[in-house]
């Protein structure tokens, strides 16, 4: 009996140490499976009617895009939970929690299920090319020291490591303006742009708007989808006015037209 007990406790002081140890086995097997899968195209014509000739000429695709996300979660302990089970299909490449610990769940070269349907630009499949960063956040709350000073120094890694530009990074809110809001209002995204992750705006005390000024055609430039035109402008005032209130008045059509140039 005192032999169980102690296997018991031995099983559970392993489980408290590594309690992701089932989910990175899935992951290393997933991994594998790639791998294998990769190895056979040289031996094989992938589409079966063409002769293969392996060209010498090749990377691997690399992230053009970073998305930054709140989980709308109410721990780090749950989001990561969330992210380890196959059922929640939904994942990313980085969690950072209120303490600012980092965790990195996937490959930078792989791609992550965070951003859903959206769209930037003509970019109509953002996961296959961005890395998603989600911070510990309930949707409601500031984001901590801790965990803005990590994200700069991961922002600071990821784009030199893929000459990321500094326009390229954005918010889930920002590809997708119907369905999500995050990073919350909170996210302090001018602190971010003036070190180099993200556009920012000139003061537009002299600004005058030129005649045919169009604000959806400049929400259009900067890259938002403007299908569902509040949803648009919400997104725009989330990011760069710390608003989310809809319609735009007079001081704000001035911002936008320095973001649009921006981006131009």
């Amino acid at each position: 009996m005192k032999y169980t007990v102690c296997f018991l406790i031995i099983l559970c002081l392993s489980c408290a140490r590594k309690p992701y140890a089932s989910s990175n086995k899935i992951y290393k097997e997933q991994a594998k499976q790639f791998a294998e899968t990769i190895k056979q195209y040289p031996l094989k014509d992938s589409l079966g009617y063409a002769e293969f000739i392996g060209t010498t000429n090749f990377n691997l695709r690399k992230p053009n895009f970073v998305i930054i996300h709140h989980t709308a979660q109410n721990s780090c302990e749950q989001t990561l939970n969330t992210f380890t089970m196959q059922r929640t299909q939904v994942s990313a490449h980085y969690v950072i929690c209120k303490d600012g610990t980092v965790h990195h769940m996937l490959n930078d070269y792989m791609r992550a299920w965070h951003a859903g349907i959206g769209k930037w630009g003509n970019d109509a499949d953002i996961n296959s090319n961005s890395i998603g960063i989600e911070l510990d956040n309930n949707g409601y709350e500031p984001f901590t020291d801790d965990q803005l000073n990590s994200l700069l120094k991961l922002l600071a890694a990821l784009k030199k490591q893929y000459n990321i530009p500094a326009a390229n990074f954005i918010g889930h809110a920002d590809i997708a303006p119907t369905r999500k809001n995050d990073p919350n209002v909170n996210f302090p995204w001018k602190r971010f742009a003036d070190s180099g992750y993200g556009n920012w705006y000139a003061d537009t005390t002299n600004i005058t708007l030129p005649s045919n000024f169009n604000d959806l055609q400049a929400l259009r430039i900067i890259g938002y989808d403007i299908k569902d035109t509040t949803a648009a402008i919400v997104a725009f005032k989330r990011h760069w006015l710390q608003d989310t209130m809809s319609g735009l008045d007079s001081a704000q059509y001035k911002v936008l037209f320095q973001v649009m140039k921006k981006f131009e």
